[in-house]
């Protein structure tokens, strides 16, 4: 595949360097190289130690730009740059990750999870009753998962999968948000304009507030009637969001835009290729793939390996084909949190996902199929073995508590 590359320049925080500059505690911000020739797994990455910045300074890199809000910036060590690390995410202001445990990343990653879905029901419960909705009161939940996808992704899509049929709304929204994340990375976008994105997937289904209770959690298939009041959420989340004060237009357009498909097959206005932002695109593509993977009042969910097959056949008519190859480059064929069966019979959990090598992520083997029995955990990198994934598999046939392991894995 080609390499995707669609990006635009906020240049508040950047600056260009000489390699000789780099330091530990800097925040990369481009390389400057097509992702396949550097060894890293995104282009925006924080230096975290001497190995990391050994191994920009072997590539051949001679100039790098970094992001100094987010880092150290020249001139200025890494002590005096620190943040203070906090481990709980707090409605009244954005956290700032520092250096955590895998033990506090899991706890940070649970609680924000938590209280985006406490945040997504009340801006529900006020759009029921007619309130406007606060811009300030998603800004800093938006910044926290943002902070989280960056530093341990990892960590938050694994929970982001394990949503129940009766909060699958506001849980939806929260997933949406943090996939939108993944896929902004792996598009090499600004992280002001992948926030912007965030929003919008966080604030793209809360027309759905407005929606009968009875056609939204309809267990069969909608008449016609009840389909025009659905397709109608989007009308009413792009009135609402436009309502919001400071609200920028990309986030409306990737709310706004969510269910028009790149053949003009979709609604509300039937836009068509270019038509349709690539900040709609996104969120079209991320709301379709968590849809089908969840469980839902009338589907069971669909295997990821699965969906993203129903994606690739749907790309050229529904998505744009290159928009789909990087978004499954971003989160990988088995995707972090998922369950896999390996050639050897064992079972194994997803731990990270690498897009240069989306066949072959780090996975942590927990279970031996043939003894029927546990095993101490291993972690195997795939890249440098010869054990392979054979299949996908469900936690719930396995009798395999999925959070125990989410959380055993940080």
């Amino acid at each position: 595949m080609q390499h995707v590359k669609y990006r635009t320049r906020d240049r508040c925080m950047i600056r260009e360097i000489a390699i000789e500059q780099l330091r530990v505690g800097m925040y990369v911000y481009d390389l400057n190289l097509a992702w396949q020739a550097h060894p890293f797994a995104w282009q925006c990455f924080l230096i975290e130690d001497a190995d990391m910045l050994r191994k920009i300074v072997d590539s051949g890199i001679a100039r790098l730009e970094i992001d100094n809000e987010l880092g150290v910036d020249v001139g200025v060590t890494d002590a005096k740059q620190e943040p203070e690390v906090q481990n709980e995410p707090s409605s009244a202001g954005p956290t700032i990750i520092a250096k955590l445990s895998p033990a506090e990343q899991f706890d940070f990653a649970r609680n924000l999870y938590a209280n985006a879905n406490r945040l997504m029901q009340g801006i529900m419960q006020e759009v029921r009753m007619g309130k406007p909705v606060d811009l300030a009161q998603c800004q800093p939940l938006v910044d926290n998962i943002l902070d989280s996808m960056f530093r341990f992704p990892s960590t938050l899509l694994p929970l982001a999968q394990m949503k129940t049929r009766d909060e699958y709304t506001f849980q939806h929204s929260v997933s949406v948000a943090a996939l939108s994340v993944s896929f902004g990375r792996v598009l090499e976008l600004p992280r002001r304009e992948i926030k912007e994105v965030a929003l919008g997937g966080l604030l793209h289904d809360i027309g759905k507030a407005t929606v009968p209770g009875k056609i939204l959690n309809k267990p069969g298939k909608l008449d016609d009637a009840e389909f025009t009041i659905m397709k109608n959420h989007v009308v009413r989340s792009a009135e609402l969001i436009r309502a919001m004060d400071g609200i920028s237009e990309i986030a409306l357009n990737a709310a706004a835009q969510h269910h028009e498909r790149f053949d003009g097959t979709g609604y509300p206005q039937g836009l068509k290729g270019e038509q349709i932002s690539l900040h709609g695109q996104m969120i079209g593509i991320v709301d379709v793939y968590d849809a089908i993977t969840s469980l839902r009042v009338y589907h069971k969910p669909m295997p990821p390996t699965e969906a993203l097959q129903k994606m690739y056949e749907w790309s050229g008519a529904h998505f744009d084909p290159k928009l789909v190859q990087a978004f499954i480059k971003g989160i990988g064929i088995y995707p972090a949190g998922s369950l896999v069966r390996m050639d050897s019979d064992k079972l194994g959990i997803v731990r990270e996902v690498l897009p240069e090598k989306i066949l072959q992520p780090i996975v942590q083997l927990i279970y031996d199929c043939k003894r029927l029995c546990n095993i101490p955990p291993e972690l195997v990198d795939l890249s440098a073995s010869d054990d392979r994934i054979k299949s996908h598999e469900s936690f719930e046939a396995w009798g395999i508590d999925q959070m125990h392991w989410a959380e055993a894995g940080a």
